[in-house]
C-alpha cells in the first residue's frame, strides 16, 4: 500500500477545517500562544518506509503522549512489580480528576491519567534520573537529539497546582516514596518534550513490532509487555474518549493536549497526527478525524 499518496489527500482534506473549531490548551500559558491552524501527520512501517505531509517536521510539545514512553521505562525496569500501585482501568472522568483518586485511595485508576503518570514517574525518579533516561530513550528510537522545551516545563510547573495536589495527595496516602517536587519536577520536564510527526511516528515504531527497536531491533520490552501497552493505549490513552476512538478509528492511540496523538497498527506501522485545536475532551480535534480518515480509507484496524 502507498501511504504517501493517503496522507497528502488527507492534509487536502482537513486544510478548509484549520482554525474554524476548538481551542489550544490556553490553561498552560506556553501552549496558549500556539498557532491553531496548524496540522501534520507521518508515519513508520515496520520495514522501515516512512510518509509524512503537511506540518510533519514541526515540533510541539508532547505532553500526555510522554506518559506512552514513561510506562515504557517504568515496564522494562520493574516489570509487573509496577502495577502495585497503579490500576490498569478506564477512569470514565477528566485526566486530572481529584475525586476519583481520593475514592480509591490514592491509587490511580491508570498510568494515562496524570495521577498515574506522576506515579509511574516516581518509580523511575527511585531508578535514577528520570529525566536524564526519558531523553535518552526518544532520542534512541527516532535516532536524532530529542530536547526539552524549558519554556513549556517552567509554564508547567508555574500551573500545575492540580497535578501538585495530585502529587501530594498520593503521598497522604503512602504512594509516592520520593520528594513530590523531585517528582513533578521530572514530569513537568516529561510532558515538555519536544517533537515532530515524524519523530513520533518513529519513536513508537517498536509498538508494531513485538517491542524491537525501530532502528536497532534490539528488544525494549517483551511481546507481552508491548501488547499490554498497546491494550492500554486503546482502552485509556486518549482521556475520557476512550470509547469514542475505539468505536470511530479501531487503534491503540495516545493523545496529549499539545494536539499531537500517536496511534498503533500492530505489525504493521506507527502514525502520528497533529493539529492544535482541542475538542472538549482534550483531544485534537482534526487529529481524531484525519485518523478516521486513514483507518476508512486503508481498512487499518484491530478489530
Amino acid at each position: 500500500m502507498q501511504f504517501q499518496p493517503i496522507l497528502e489527500e488527507i492534509v487536502e482534506t482537513v486544510r478548509p477545517l484549520l482554525g474554524a473549531q476548538g481551542h489550544v490548551a490556553n490553561y498552560i500559558p506556553a501552549l496558549a500562544r500556539v498557532p491553531a491552524a496548524q496540522f501534520g501527520s507521518a508515519l513508520r512501517t515496520c520495514d522501515g518506509q516512512e510518509a509524512q505531509a503537511g506540518d510533519s517536521g514541526t515540533r510541539f510539545s508532547i505532553q500526555s503522549i510522554s506518559k506512552l514512553f514513561a510506562l515504557t521505562l517504568g515496564m522494562g525496569a520493574l516489570g509487573d512489580a509496577l502495577w502495585d500501585r497503579i490500576g490498569r482501568e478506564p477512569s470514565g472522568n477528566p485526566f486530572n480528576s481529584l475525586v476519583q483518586l481520593e475514592a480509591e485511595q490514592g491509587t490511580p485508576r491508570n498510568p494515562f491519567i496524570n495521577a498515574g503518570a506522576i506515579a509511574v514517574t516516581d518509580r523511575l525518579v527511585s531508578q535514577g534520573d528520570a529525566k536524564a533516561a526519558l531523553l535518552e530513550l526518544l532520542s534512541s528510537l527516532c535516532n536524532e537529539p530529542v530536547h526539552f522545551d524549558e519554556e513549556v516545563a517552567a509554564s508547567e510547573a508555574a500551573t500545575g497546582f492540580r497535578n501538585m495536589a495530585l502529587g501530594n495527595f498520593m503521598k497522604s496516602f503512602g504512594k509516592i516514596d520520593n520528594d513530590v517536587a523531585a517528582v513533578l519536577d521530572a514530569y513537568f520536564h516529561h510532558c515538555a518534550v519536544g517533537m515532530s510527526c515524524l519523530q513520533l511516528a518513529r519513536a513508537t515504531g517498536y509498538l508494531c513490532r513485538d517491542g524491537r527497536h525501530p532502528f536497532s531491533g534490539e528488544q525494549l520490552l517483551t511481546e507481552r509487555q508491548t501488547r499490554r501497552i498497546n491494550s492500554l493505549m486503546l482502552t485509556c490513552g486518549t482521556y475520557d474518549a476512550a470509547g469514542e476512538f475505539a468505536f470511530r478509528i479501531g487503534l491503540p492511540c495516545k493523545s496529549g493536549v499539545g494536539g499531537g496523538i500517536v496511534a498503533v497498527v500492530p505489525d504493521r506501522l506507527s502514525l502520528c497526527v497533529w493539529s492544535p485545536a482541542l475538542d472538549a475532551t482534550g483531544n485534537s480535534l482534526l487529529g481524531m478525524h484525519a485518523l478516521e480518515l486513514f483507518t476508512t480509507r486503508t481498512g487499518l484496524s484491530v478489530f
